[in-house]
């Protein structure tokens, strides 16, 4: 089902109801989906994965923001919209769900899930939220092949990064250090960093130093690496990258 958690066009999600869902302790599942913050991609990137887990028997939130290329699109309000988007767990989503759903969802556990992109997003929105809404508590974000550092590698001089941000990091250097992920303060999550070996869109370093960084700051992390696949394969129920999501949800 479609559910707003604000006005404007992009401010909505796609709602799954566990196909079987177990008398307690339903998992419940946030999924951030990737795609350069481009409105060139959209939510139903992540469908195929939305409707496997939900077939385990999670709730499954897949959220859509506001993207570069339409109005509103750009940072910090893209950021601000998946923070809006894991609140509305407390109010529309919560209270779309069917009765038994919801009184056997475990909202003390929920899971964030972001891809690429998304994964910057979800930990970042996390971190912004100290891993709790008002009636929900998040325990692990899994950042897929995520650009978990904005400074470093390159990646700030990228066109799809500098048109999120609105300017180049020598014009705003504060702008990216604050969107960066690593350098959030801890928070009570323990995040994964599930990166595939051969991934040459965002190199598996990447997650490797984002890891090294956070533990020693206090944050709880850690990093798995696919071997034999590459970037996109996250948004395929069949591979391997998520099959080690599902053993991280453990569903």
């Amino acid at each position: 089902m479609k559910l707003a958690y604000g006005e404007r066009n992009s401010q909505f999600g796609h709602v799954y109801l566990p196909t079987s869902p177990a008398e307690n302790g339903v998992p419940v599942i946030v999924l951030v989906h990737g795609g350069y913050w481009s409105t060139e991609f959209g939510l139903t990137i992540e469908t195929a994965i939305a409707r496997d887990l939900a077939a385990r028997g999670a709730v499954v939130w897949n959220i859509e923001y506001r993207r570069v290329g339409e109005e509103g699109g750009g940072w910090p309000r893209t950021g601000n919209d998946v923070v809006a988007a894991i609140s509305a767990l407390d109010g529309p989503v919560r209270y779309a769900l069917p009765e038994h759903i919801a009184s056997a969802a475990d909202w003390s556990r929920v899971t964030v899930i972001g891809h690429s992109a998304g994964g910057q997003l979800g930990v970042w929105a996390v971190a912004q939220l100290g891993a709790v809404t008002k009636r929900a508590a998040i325990s692990t974000v899994i950042a897929q092949a995520a650009p978990l550092d904005l400074q470093s590698g390159g990646r700030a001089g990228r066109p799809s990064l500098r048109a999120l941000m609105g300017a180049s990091i020598k014009q705003a250097p504060q702008l990216y250090r604050d969107a960066s992920p690593v350098e959030q303060a801890p928070f009570p999550a323990h995040v994964v960093a599930i990166h595939g070996e051969l991934d040459e869109s965002v190199p598996v370093e990447v997650s490797r130093d984002y890891v090294h960084r956070v533990v020693h700051a206090g944050q709880s992390a850690e990093l798995i690496v696919v071997p034999g696949e590459g970037h996109d394969v996250f948004v395929n129920p069949r591979s391997r990258g998520h099959r080690e999501t599902v053993r991280v949800l453990g569903i």
